[in-house]
C-alpha cells in the first residue's frame, strides 16, 4: 500500500499531462468501494434475513448471486476493454454497481437478488480496467508496483466493508441508509470516471481494423489446459477468503466460537488486511526467485497449516493473528494470474485476464451455495459448536489441498525456467 502512495505522490503534478493517472486513481476508488460492497453482507446476515424475510440459507443464496454475474461479466470485461478502452466500460460498470446497491436496500428478496446480480456484473469491470489504465499511466518498470497497489487497495476495501460497516450497524444505522449511501457514492464516482477518462480513439480505430471475431482470443485461451488449471487453483485459493471470511466469517465466529460482534468483525476483517500485504509480497517473491510454482505451493501449504491451527489449536495465538496470516498466505491466489498470461500468447493477454476472472469466480459461485447448504444452513441449529466450526474449516482445507495437486500439474512459467530453456 505504501508503494501505491509513493507512486501517487511522485506523480501528483503529472495529472494534467497524464490523464490516465487520474483515471487510474478514480478507478482505484471504485475498486476499493466494490470490494466493500462485496464483503459488507457478512456483517449483516441477521439483518438481511429479517429484511428479506428468509432464512440464513436464503440470504446465502442472495449473496452468492454476486459471484455468478461477476464470473460471466469478466469475459465481457476483457472484450470491452480490448475493443473500447476503459472510459465507457469502467464508468458504466461503476454506475451499475451503484444501482445494484440502491436496489439491495429494498426489503424484498427478489430486489435483493437483482441488486446483488447488478453488483457482481458491474464489479467485474473494476480490476481489469484498473490494470488497463495502469498500463497507460505508468512505465513498465512501475507497472508491477501499480498493479500490486491496486489489488492491495481492493482488499483494504474488503476489510472496510466489515470493519467500518459492522460498527455502523451496531450503532443503529439502518440497512437502507447504508446501501443507498454506498450506491449514491459509487454512482458519483462513476460519473466522474466518465468525465475524466480519455477515449482511446487511435487504439479504437486499430481494433476495428483488426480481423477476427470478438471471441477469437478466448478460443486461444480456452484451448490451453494451463488456463483451466490456473483458474481452478486461483478459485480454490480465493474461496476461503471470499466465501468464508468475507461472507460467513462474522457469523461463524459469533455462533461457533462465541465471540461478540466487534471481535468477530475484527477477526474476519484481518483476512482482507493480510491479503493486502500478501498479494504484492507473494508476487514480489515469485519475481525475485524467478519461479511461480514454489511460491504458489508454499502459500497454499501455509494456508492449510494456519487453518488447522485456527481449527484445532486456537490457544496458540489470538484468532485475529491467525486470520491475518491466512490472508497473507492467500496472496498466492494471484500468482495464477501471472501464470495464465505467461502460458498464452502476448496477443491475448487481456483476454487471459478476463478468462481467469471467469474461471476463478466460477469456482467461487459453485462453492458458495455448497458451503452454505452444508454448514451455513446449520449454523444456528448445530449442537456441538466447536465440531461444526472444525468441519466447516476442513471443507476449505480439502479445497486448498486439491489446489496443490493442480499446482503440481502446472508448467513453470517463471524467468528462471525460461532462462534454462534458452
Amino acid at each position: 500500500m505504501n508503494f501505491g502512495i509513493q507512486i501517487m505522490q511522485s506523480n501528483t503534478t503529472s495529472y494534467t499531462k497524464n490523464p490516465y493517472l487520474l483515471a487510474w486513481f478514480f478507478g482505484l476508488i471504485f475498486y476499493f468501494l466494490e470490494y466493500a460492497v462485496r464483503s459488507a453482507p457478512s456483517v449483516m446476515i441477521p439483518e438481511l434475513s429479517h429484511a428479506f424475510t428468509t432464512s440464513t440459507k436464503g440470504v446465502s443464496a442472495v449473496i452468492g448471486m454476486y459471484y455468478l454475474t461477476y464470473s460471466i461479466t469478466s469475459l465481457i470485461a476483457g472484450i470491452a476493454l480490448d475493443k473500447l478502452g476503459a472510459k465507457y466500460p469502467l464508468s458504466i460498470g461503476t454506475i451499475i454497481v451503484g444501482l445494484g446497491c440502491i436496489l439491495f436496500a429494498v426489503s424484498s428478496i427478489y430486489d435483493g437478488y437483482i441488486g446483488r446480480l447488478l453488483q457482481g456484473a458491474g464489479s467485474a469491470m473494476a480490476f481489469p480496467a484498473c490494470v488497463y489504465l495502469a498500463s497507460k499511466a505508468f512505465s513498465p518498470r512501475k507497472l508491477a508496483t501499480a498493479i500490486g497497489a491496486t489489488q492491495s487497495l481492493g482488499m483494504l476495501g474488503g476489510s472496510a466493508g466489515q470493519f467500518i460497516i459492522g460498527p455502523a450497524i451496531k450503532n443503529g444505522y439502518s440497512l437502507p441508509f447504508i446501501w443507498i449511501g454506498m450506491g449514491l457514492l459509487i454512482i458519483a464516482v462513476g460519473v466522474f470516471i466518465l468525465y475524466i477518462t480519455p477515449q482511446d480513439k487511435t487504439e479504437l480505430a486499430i481494433k476495428k481494423a483488426q480481423k477476427g471475431g470478438l471471441l477469437s482470443p478466448y478460443k486461444i485461451v480456452f484451448s490451453n489446459s494451463q488456463s483451466y488449471l490456473s483458474g481452478a487453483i486461483s478459485g480454490l485459493l480465493f474461496a476461503p477468503t471470499t466465501i468464508f471470511a468475507m461472507t460467513w466469517g462474522v457469523a461463524f465466529f459469533q455462533k461457533d466460537r462465541m465471540m461478540d460482534f466487534e471481535s468477530a468483525t475484527l477477526v474476519s476483517a484481518c483476512v482482507a488486511l493480510g491479503w493486502a500485504v500478501g498479494c504484492p509480497l507473494m508476487g514480489w517473491i515469485a519475481d525475485q526467485i524467478g519461479r511461480r510454482k514454489p511460491v504458489l505451493i508454499t502459500g497454499a501449504l501455509l494456508m492449510i497449516s494456519n487453518l488447522l491451527q485456527l481449527l484445532y489449536f486456537p490457544e496458540i495465538y489470538p484468532a485475529y493473528i491467525s486470520t491475518f496470516i491466512l490472508g497473507v498466505a492467500s496472496g498466492a491466489a494471484m500468482i495464477p494470474y501471472s501464470i495464465i498470461k505467461e502460458s498464452n500468447p502476448d496477443s491475448v493477454k487481456g483476454s487471459a485476464t478476463g478468462a481467469i476472472n471467469f474461471l476463478t469466480f466460477g469456482v467461487t459461485s459453485l462453492l458458495g451455495p455448497l458451503f452454505g447448504n452444508l454448514y451455513g444452513n446449520t449454523l444456528a441449529t448445530a449442537v456441538d459448536k466447536e465440531s461444526h466450526f472444525q468441519s466447516a474449516g476442513l471443507f476449505w482445507v480439502i479445497g486448498i489441498g486439491i489446489a496443490i495437486v493442480f499446482a503440481l500439474l502446472l508448467k513453470e512459467t517463471g524467468k528462471k525456467k525460461q532462462e534454462l530453456v534458452a
